[in-house]
């Protein structure tokens, strides 16, 4: 039986943000990559797929990142799913708001995607046990 990959949403209205994660993402063979470039399509693109993680960024047109944790964590199918916030908003307090919005991680974009990419694991190892 083929194994079966983990689905990651990718989300950031940066288009070069989304490729750099979803290059080192599929580079780990365990990963199925989805992408997404706002807070809505981030919303539709989670029911539809039921990500394994979303990674997302807090600035994007239309609905925020934070808004759409927050539509994610009231949909049944979803409110388990760990969210990564990936921002350059470097302000403590944002990182505040993202927890009460129900993201499990804030980090800052200066951050190396070999480091993403170990945070997704271990989100996902934490939400199988």
């Amino acid at each position: 039986m083929p194994k079966q990959l983990k689905k990651i949403l990718i989300v950031d209205d940066e288009p070069d943000i989304v490729e750099i994660l979803s290059y080192n993402l599929a580079k780990n063979e365990d990963f199925e990559i989805f992408k997404a470039y706002d807070g809505s399509q981030a919303f539709d693109s989670a029911v539809s797929i039921l990500p394994d993680v979303i990674i997302m960024d807090i600035w994007m047109p239309g609905i925020s990142g934070l808004e759409a944790c927050r539509m994610i964590r009231r949909n049944a199918a979803l409110k388990s799913t760990p969210v990564l916030i990936l921002t350059s908003d470097t302000d403590e307090y944002k990182g505040l708001e993202a927890a009460a919005a129900g993201c499990n991680e804030f980090v800052t974009k200066s951050v190396k995607p070999a480091f993403i990419v170990a945070m997704v694991k271990d989100l996902i190892a934490a939400r199988n046990h």
